[in-house]
């Protein structure tokens, strides 16, 4: 198994006998090249161990056979005694040697299964840091559309606005010409007045009267009709504040909603870089 080291923070290896990859992740550089020297070390030394207990068994098996080929002359065994306690002394030796590096395997299977437990809590974890990943990914799809629907209705509401400044400058426009009205409405009074006093004072313009008073008729009809002009211009002056009013009150109420909007999508981003950071 030969470790590799796939990222900055990640590294794997395979095992081909399982047919398995096992990976893992660190939360530094620093460690994941410590974990590979580590792993570096840990394989030369299980090779070693395996290299002397074979060399080992091969020596103790030769010593064997040795013996028992010299067991067969009695002449031969009468000068193997001091062979027959090395090979013993080599045997007890070989068997401590056996039994640590059966320990030795045994500890290491022990840690290879806590490294494949936390590999398989850091894949579990890595899995559902994806998922969590995904559904802020759409999330802030949904409040990027959210964001788009609400720039587009504030243009919406600064047409609005626009068409009320327009809406403004019109009424100032027939306040003005209201003004203008009411001053003709005032010279025509003067007017009239004048007439009625002139109609009074000169008994010998009687002659006179008939058009006096076809004049003043007509400025009676000229009166009223400005009169009505005033009032329906006073009527599109209260509908166009009442039209303003309301727009206000929309507008104010849209803000506080775009408000409320964007606080939630700081929030979002906040949440979103503190995923990262995790990650």
């Amino acid at each position: 198994m030969t470790f590799t080291k796939t990222s900055q923070k990640f590294g794997q290896w395979a095992d081909s006998r399982a047919n398995t990859v096992f990976g893992l992740g660190f939360s530094s550089e620093q460690q994941l090249t410590k974990f590979a020297e580590k792993f570096q070390e840990v394989k030369e030394a299980a090779k070693l161990a395996r290299e002397k207990s074979q060399e080992k068994i091969e020596t103790s098996s030769n010593h064997s056979q040795a013996s028992s080929v010299n067991g067969t002359d009695d002449e031969k065994a009468s000068h193997a005694g001091p062979a027959d306690t090395h090979l013993k002394s080599e045997n007890d030796k070989l068997k401590i040697a056996l039994t640590q590096s059966a320990a030795n395997v045994k500890k290491w299977e022990i840690e290879l299964q806590t490294l494949r437990e936390s590999n398989a809590r850091l894949t579990t974890a890595l899995q559902e840091s994806a998922a969590s990943v995904e559904q802020w990914k759409k999330q802030f799809s949904i409040c990027r559309d959210e964001n788009d629907r609400l720039r587009h209705k504030i243009d919406e509401l600064e047409e609005q606005c626009n068409e009320i400044n327009r809406e403004k400058e019109k009424n100032s426009q027939l306040k003005k010409r209201i003004e203008e009205l009411e001053s003709e409405l005032r010279e025509k009074e003067t007017e009239l007045k004048d007439l009625r006093k002139q109609s009074e004072i000169i008994p010998q313009l009687m002659s006179e009267c008939d058009y006096v008073s076809e004049k003043l008729e007509a400025a009676e009809r000229d009166n009223q009709n400005l009169e009505d002009k005033v009032r329906s211009l006073k009527t599109d002056i209260e509908e166009s504040k009442y039209r303003q009013r309301h727009l206000k009150v929309e507008l104010k109420s849209f803000l506080e909603v775009l408000d409320g909007k964007i606080d939630d999508l700081h929030d979002f981003r906040r949440g979103l870089s503190k995923l990262g950071t995790d990650n």
